[in-house]
């Protein structure tokens, strides 16, 4: 399962550079020959679009190497990175473009060559958010939108499907900014269509690095599996109860455990031992992305404590 989600993942991240590449140039051709800001801010928006495609195939391939204790959130990390650089790039030059045109209006010539490419960007880009949307539907399930992006511990399986549509709900800001101005001989509807397109970026921009944001700083499962952890841990007839119970994502599909536990009294060490291969087994069987498994005796916690609390 985790395979085909990367590899759809990739897929997707693949299919929207190649997308953004193709609809840069264009949208960048026809705003020199046109004089149009939002179609500016939409060339720098795919500009922008693939350059974090490469960041985020970075990061896949950063995260799938053999693990590094030093730099334990590489694909957080680059997801984060690409959060800033929309906007960084993207949404600021979007609202410089589109205030200075405020401040100097031209009339659009032209137009024509807008709308064509408009067109071909709506294509590309369409085809592209089929690509994100397969991905993201893979591990969506039965969850909503916004709640499968929440409690998704892997940012290329939701960042490219909200670029694209961030991008297509650009490309039909720029499209409306350029009819009105045209239909009403008023050059100040492209500059604001270009402010709208620098809020569209600051938005998905804000909302993909508070997600990052807390991946990046450790994220644990939800409390749910904490339960179904808990239980199956005190299942083991070894085992008395569970003090605490922590965990955090290292990347999708690797996750660190650390157990309190109060094992009973007459277990010997090698009784100890049998129960902890017992529990590993049992959790890593219901749970494969449970990679690490740390444990300690509440005993000697306590122990060491109230050792510490004496010596102050």
């Amino acid at each position: 399962m985790a395979k085909n989600v990367e590899r759809e993942s990739r897929l997707a991240i693949i299919a929207a550079i190649a997308g953004n590449i193709a609809i840069a140039i264009t949208k960048f051709i026809a705003a020199g020959l046109t004089g149009s800001s939002a179609m500016l801010s939409e060339g720098i928006h795919s500009l922008v679009d693939t350059g974090n495609g490469g960041l985020m195939l970075l990061g896949i391939h950063k995260s799938q190497q053999a693990p590094d204790f030093e730099h334990p959130f590489e694909l957080y990390f680059w997801s984060l990175i690409v959060a800033i650089a929309i906007f960084a790039v993207g949404c600021g030059m979007s609202m410089y473009e589109g205030i200075t045109h405020l401040i100097h209006p031209e009339p659009i010539g032209k137009a024509a060559w807008n709308y064509a490419v408009l067109g071909f960007a709506l294509v590309f880009e369409g085809s592209s958010w089929v690509f994100g949307w397969k991905a993201f539907r893979s591990v969506r399930g039965r969850r909503g939108i916004f709640e499968a992006i929440r409690k998704s511990k892997d940012p290329s399986t939701f960042m490219v499907f909200f670029e694209d549509s961030a991008a297509l709900l650009g490309i039909v800001i720029a499209f409306i900014g350029i009819f009105v101005g045209q239909q009403l001989h008023n050059p100040y509807a492209d500059g604001l269509a270009s402010i709208m397109i620098g809020l569209v970026l600051g938005f998905v921009s804000f909302f993909l690095a508070y997600e990052s944001k807390g991946l990046l700083i450790g994220e644990g499962v939800d409390r749910e599996t904490l339960r179904r952890l808990r239980t199956l841990v005190e299942k083991d007839d070894s085992v008395e109860h569970v003090s605490r119970l922590l965990t955090m994502y290292f990347g999708p599909h690797e996750v660190m455990l650390t157990l309190e536990v109060k094992f009973r009294d007459e277990l010997s060490m090698v009784g100890v031992r049998n129960a902890i291969g017992r529990i590993q087994k049992s959790v890593q069987e219901d749970y494969p992305d449970i990679t690490r498994i740390y444990f300690a005796s509440e005993s000697i916690s306590h122990d060491q404590r109230h050792g510490d609390s004496s010596e102050g």
